[in-house]
This record gives structure tokens, C-alpha cells and sequence, in this order.
């Protein structure tokens, strides 16, 4: 299998959100354990991934405030594997490289520490601000039976996002979904397609919206924004509709195409901070007002966050240092925390370093 490096488009699929309490650790164990043998990874593959999965969730249980682990497939081409992130509102870690040293564990966990779960995982990233919170994110590939990995993990995917659904609802109105364009020159990095849509309201007929965007979204063979909305737009026509903004990434021409309809937001951030990207009023599926699209140019080291009103757009990237260093799976995650709400249906998504 080939290597997943920066630039890498993998496919996840969020199944479960545990929150924090009393049985976190023991359902979210059993529940990996379960995931990991049916993506197809071994016994005992499955059995690391359970030990990581209950070292991240007994730390959540112990020091976070209002916690919750999501546990997820990832694929790439016909490999499966598990991918987890925590995410919580606790005092932080103010010396995060202590807390991955050998030995370092919560009193009542496994005791194998964070750094153990940093070498079972194929990849392993954390982001953690002292009095506002942690993130952890892990993925598990499969393993060969001399312990090599079946697929050659050297980096992050260029693009992650989370949905979780309003308190009290299994399912979540909010998707989001990404593909590559095909460029003309074969050395150069892939242009990205990335779309996320709130579908109105919530439950399962939200989920219906968004997940009909989801499929126009990858269907469209005009992979110009408005034209990949237009399509999106006759889709949703029978459903209650939604909000969706469709982002184009053109390393190759240093742009970004963005074309929204309705409250999805959509920013350029960097270490200089952020700048909002314009979307219409209207809604996908019902009243939609003359598509536009604009473009920004793409900075070195910014990235592209783009989320539903499940989170509000108070979030600050100066308040979250050294975040633009790391994953986009963790950036989402970190985003969540920061400025999810509990009211609605979120969702966020992140692309970076795919220019």
C-alpha cells in the first residue's frame, strides 16, 4: 500500500460519539474492540486498539470537563482502519511532553500513558491550552503479522472534520465530504473539492438533506463551486433543504474558489489570524438566490475551516497556540470544543497543507 502523506484524501466515517461519565472507558472499549474486528483488523490489532481506545477515554473520565470520545472508519483504497479523538473542556496539560513520557499515566487507567497510545497508533496527534482543553487523536491501520503496518503512515490527512448531532438525537443533519480534481500535471498537488452542508433543522430528515448533498457532491462532473451547487441544489429539492458552501482549492494557480449559500462559515486562517469568506443568503433546495463565487489567494501555512452554526464564529486562532501546526483531525476537533454548542447539530471540517 502506498503512503499516506501530506496531500492524502482518506474517507472516514463518523459511527459514535461516548460521552463523559462513569461507564466512558468500558463502553467506548467494547465498542472499539467491536469496530476494529469488523473494518477487518486482527484480534490482536483489535485488541491494541481497545487498550488505546480505554487509556484516552479513563484520562477524559478523570481530569476533563464535559468530555466525549468519537470513534470512526478510515479508509484508504481497500484498507479500513479506526481512528478515535477526545475532545474536553479540562484544566489542559501545561507540559504536554511530560505527559507522553514513559510511565506517565493516570492513577485507576491500564497505566501504559499517552505515549504508549502515541506508539500503538499509526498516527498520533495532540493539541492541548492550558484552562481550556485537550484534544488526542489516533488512527489504527492493520497490521501484517510481523508487526509491520499495511499501509505506510507517514503523515496526516490533508483534510478531516467531525459532526456531531444536537444533544439527544443519534444522528447528526450536518455532513461534510471532500474529492480530488484531476490536474494536468501529474507532479503537481491534487486540487481539492470540500463541501459541508447543514441540512434544516435536525434529526433524521436533516440527515436526509445532507447526506442527498453528499452524494450530488461526488456525482458532479462540473467541479467549478457554483456548478457543483447547482447540482447539489436540484438534489435537495424534496427535502427540507439546507445550507452548503463548496470550497475549491487550486494549489497549482495559489487560489481558492468558495461559493455558499445560507449560514455555513467558511474562513482562511493563519498565525496572522482569520478572514471570513462570503456565502448568500438563501436556502439549498427551496429559495436560492444567483449563485456567486469568490476567490482568495492561498497563503503559506493557512488553512481552510469551514463549519455549520452548531459552532458560533467567536472562536479566535490567537487563543489556540500552535494549533495551525497540527492535524486537521485535531484542528476540527479543537474548533468543536472551543465553539460547539449542544442546541444544534455541528459539524467542521479542515483543510491544510495541501498548498
Amino acid at each position: 500500500m502506498g503512503p499516506v502523506t501530506a496531500g492524502t484524501v482518506l474517507d472516514t466515517e463518523d459511527v459514535q460519539w461516548f460521552r463523559d461519565g462513569e461507564s466512558l472507558a468500558a463502553a467506548a472499549r467494547g465498542a472499539a474492540a467491536a469496530l476494529a474486528r469488523r473494518v477487518g483488523l486482527s484480534a490482536h490489532r483489535a485488541a491494541e486498539v481497545a487498550l488505546a481506545v480505554t487509556e484516552a477515554a479513563t484520562n477524559v473520565r478523570r481530569h476533563a470537563e464535559d468530555g466525549a470520545l468519537l470513534l470512526r472508519v478510515v479508509r484508504t483504497g481497500d484498507q479500513a482502519g479506526v481512528e478515535f479523538l477526545t475532545v474536553d473542556a479540562g484544566p489542559g496539560m501545561a507540559d504536554v511532553a511530560a505527559a507522553l513520557a514513559d510511565g506517565s499515566s493516570t492513577a485507576g487507567t491500564l497505566g501504559i500513558g499517552l505515549g504508549a497510545v502515541s506508539r500503538l497508533a499509526d498516527h498520533f496527534d495532540l493539541h492541548s491550552v492550558p484552562g481550556r482543553g485537550t484534544v488526542v487523536g489516533a488512527r489504527f491501520w492493520p497490521r501484517a503479522v510481523d508487526g509491520r503496518a499495511s499501509v505506510d503512515q507517514s503523515g496526516p490527512s490533508t483534510v478531516s472534520g467531525v459532526t456531531r448531532p444536537i444533544s439527544g438525537e443519534t444522528v447528526c443533519g450536518d455532513a461534510w465530504a471532500v474529492r480530488t480534481a484531476p490536474t494536468a500535471d501529474a507532479g503537481a498537488k491534487p486540487t481539492i473539492l470540500l463541501m459541508l452542508c447543514d441540512g434544516l433543522g435536525h434529526g433524521p430528515l436533516a440527515a436526509r438533506a445532507s447526506q442527498a448533498a453528499v452524494k450530488a457532491f461526488h456525482a458532479a462532473r462540473d467541479l467549478t463551486p457554483e456548478r457543483v451547487l447547482d447540482d447539489v441544489h436540484r438534489a435537495l429539492r424534496g427535502t427540507r433543504g439546507g445550507a452548503v458552501a463548496v470550497a475549491r482549492v487550486d494549489p497549482a494557480a495559489g487560489r481558492l474558489l468558495y461559493c455558499g449559500i445560507g449560514n455555513v462559515s467558511g474562513f482562511l486562517f493563519d498565525h496572522g489570524g482569520r478572514k471570513a469568506l462570503l456565502s448568500a443568503p438563501g436556502i439549498v433546495g427551496g429559495q436560492m438566490r444567483r449563485i456567486r463565487t469568490f476567490e482568495e489567494p492561498l497563503t503559506q501555512g493557512a488553512a481552510l475551516v469551514m463549519h455549520s452554526d452548531g459552532l458560533t464564529e467567536r472562536w479566535d486562532p490567537r487563543a489556540l497556540p500552535g494549533l495551525l501546526q497540527h492535524s486537521p483531525l485535531v484542528v476540527a476537533g479543537q474548533l468543536l470544543r472551543e465553539a460547539g454548542t449542544r442546541r444544534d447539530d455541528a459539524s467542521v471540517a479542515v483543510l491544510k497543507g495541501a498548498w
